[in-house]
């Protein structure tokens, strides 16, 4: 017998506090119910498909997926943009979830569409489960300070390098995971050496400039100076985040690291020479331990 699960249906691109209010909603019902929780999620925007020029994500599917666990979701389910999944008719997905997954329970936002050319609608969804005897949840549209909380919202503000206001809306950090990549090893030559992670592609990238972040390694929490942009003083090529661990010393080659943005310091620039870039980076990792 499948485990029951009451399921949060949605996107969450960015798992905003507009998505937290649905998956707290989700997590009291399966309290309720005796279930477990899952998510819904899109391994692409689901737009991506119809759309050339579809936004860029807030996160990838992997950092999205691990802050749909950190918010209790128990399964997440993720599926693919394609031609089958996104023709799909509503009432034949939610049935897969029903017959398949171990739908117990729904729970969306007011403006969830779902199915073929997004024919399904929360008045439907309630309607499907009234007809199965689910419990149903439909989120009202949440807002901050008198305006909608939405992704389209917080990346308008990632691309003015509003990390404060960013993070105000998603009631988290914005954050960045990768693998760390071999560079040109400047930053340990003029003695700042970074971990450098290269920004996926299908991100819609914060402000370029020099953030002042925290990197998390391990269990290992740092301060940090991450550098985004494409480098021009060096002829960078790809954007590139250039992570410097304040009081840090090892080898980061090849580990995962997670790299949260908090404040905006300054806007990326070309430097007339590597002895003014030097100069320019000791200053921003004084205003750092100022700060804190």
């Amino acid at each position: 017998m499948k485990e029951k699960t009451i399921y949060a249906l949605g996107f969450f691109d960015g798992v905003h506090l507009g998505h937290q209010t649905i998956l707290y909603a989700c997590k009291r019902i399966a309290e309720q119910t005796g279930a477990t929780t899952g998510a819904i999620t899109f391994e692409d925007h689901p737009q991506s498909l119809f759309v050339k020029d579809c936004p860029g994500l807030i996160n990838t599917t992997a950092d999205r997926c691990s802050l749909l666990r950190q918010y209790g979701m128990d399964t997440i389910l993720t599926y693919p943009v394609t031609r089958a999944v996104m023709g799909m008719p509503w009432r034949e997905f939610l049935m897969e979830l029903y017959r398949n997954y171990g739908a117990a329970g729904f729970v969306c936002g007011d403006d969830f569409r779902f199915g073929h050319k997004g024919e399904g609608n929360c008045d439907m969804l309630r309607e499907f489960c009234k007809e199965f005897g689910l419990p149903c949840i439909v989120v009202p549209e949440q807002t901050l300070d008198g305006s909608r909380i939405s992704s389209t919202r917080i990346r308008a503000l990632l691309e003015q390098g509003d990390m404060e206001n960013v993070n105000r809306l998603l009631g988290h950090p914005y954050a960045l995971t990768g693998k760390v990549t071999a560079g040109q090893q400047l930053g340990r030559t003029l003695g700042f050496p970074t971990a450098n992670i290269p920004f996926p592609a299908e991100l819609a990238a914060p402000k370029f400039g020099v953030y002042i972040s925290v990197a998390l390694i391990g269990d290992g929490t740092y301060a940090a100076l991450t550098n985004l942009g494409v480098r021009p003083t060096v002829n960078g090529d790809g954007i590139i985040a250039e992570v410097h661990l304040l009081d840090f010393d090892g080898d980061l080659y090849g580990q995962e690291i997670t790299v949260a943005f908090h404040r905006f310091l300054r806007p990326e620039k070309k430097f007339h020479s590597i002895e003014e870039l030097k100069a320019q980076i000791g200053k921003d990792v004084a205003r750092i331990r100022e700060m804190l």
